[in-house]
């Protein structure tokens, strides 16, 4: 985890962009900000400002992933959950720029082979997961670097989750929190059937960990990276992307790593 903070400038303001989700609380916040900040084109933004719930924000680190360039996003909820959000406020938005904490975030990087041949590759910033698409179980082999770990999952699925999205699907899965700093993947089962009491495990980041469906053409397996979905999937490879870390700002009084720290001990 990399923590920084942003140079107090008055350039700073202008260097933002700001992008919204299409839902009426994002999109009225939206129209508030424009009346009162300068903001520039997303690709000439030194800073993004987004404005939604999680999901949005997710939806705008692809969009950077994918082609228009990695830049530190401050999120502001106008969603539902918000967890990787900052409180909305409309004052003195350069002035909490300026003095944000800035967490690192490090994707995973899917690769995803067909039972047709194809291969689809993709990033994955909370999960990679892998689900049955028929009433019938799953059967996969899992294996680290090559090697053979767990010959044959029988379960409704498993994912791969990073710290940062250790308190999403794969906290509702049973899965450990990670702290951000922890430098590990969570490998966790979805409805284990056998092995009955493997729980997961956690995994070096450094580690590829190779996900083999065993029966793709009785038994489908789709697998998803974050919003990506790939259906009747053979195999699936998931590794940590240092080449891709992303920034995400928040206020000091809510940091993400402190957040994570603290949903262990939600009730």
């Amino acid at each position: 985890m990399a923590v920084a903070r942003l140079p107090m400038t008055e350039s700073a303001e202008k260097a933002m962009a700001l992008v919204a989700s299409p839902t009426e609380a994002a999109q009225a916040a939206e129209k508030m900000l424009r009346k009162r900040y300068d903001f520039v084109p997303l690709e000439e933004a030194e800073v993004v400002v987004a404005l939604g719930g999680d999901g949005f924000l997710l939806q705008t680190l692809h969009t950077m992933l994918d082609g228009v360039g990695i830049k530190p996003v401050f999120g502001m909820n106008r969603g539902t959950v918000g967890f990787l959000m900052n409180e909305w406020r409309i004052q003195q938005l350069g002035e909490r720029l300026a003095k944000a904490k800035a967490v690192s975030v490090v994707p995973l990087a899917m690769e995803a082979v067909t039972v047709r041949g194809d291969t689809i590759c993709d990033a994955a910033i909370n999960e990679v997961s892998l689900l049955r698409e028929t009433r019938q179980t799953a059967w996969i082999e899992v294996s680290m670097n090559g090697r053979v770990v767990l010959p044959e999952l029988v379960c409704d699925g498993v994912l791969v989750a990073t710290p940062a999205g250790s308190t999403a699907y794969n906290l509702s899965a049973q899965g450990p929190i990670l702290p951000l700093g922890a430098n590990l993947m969570a490998l966790t089962p979805i409805s284990p059937f056998r092995p009955r009491r493997w729980r997961g495990a956690l995994i070096p980041d450094e580690l590829k960990v190779s996900l083999r469906v065993l029966d793709p053409e009785k038994r489908p397996v789709s697998a998803t990276a974050d919003q990506l979905e790939v259906r009747d999937v053979a195999r699936v490879d998931v590794r940590v992307d240092r080449s891709k870390a992303l920034t995400l700002l928040f206020d000091p009084e809510h940091a993400l790593d402190e957040r994570i720290t603290m949903e262990q001990f939600a009730v």
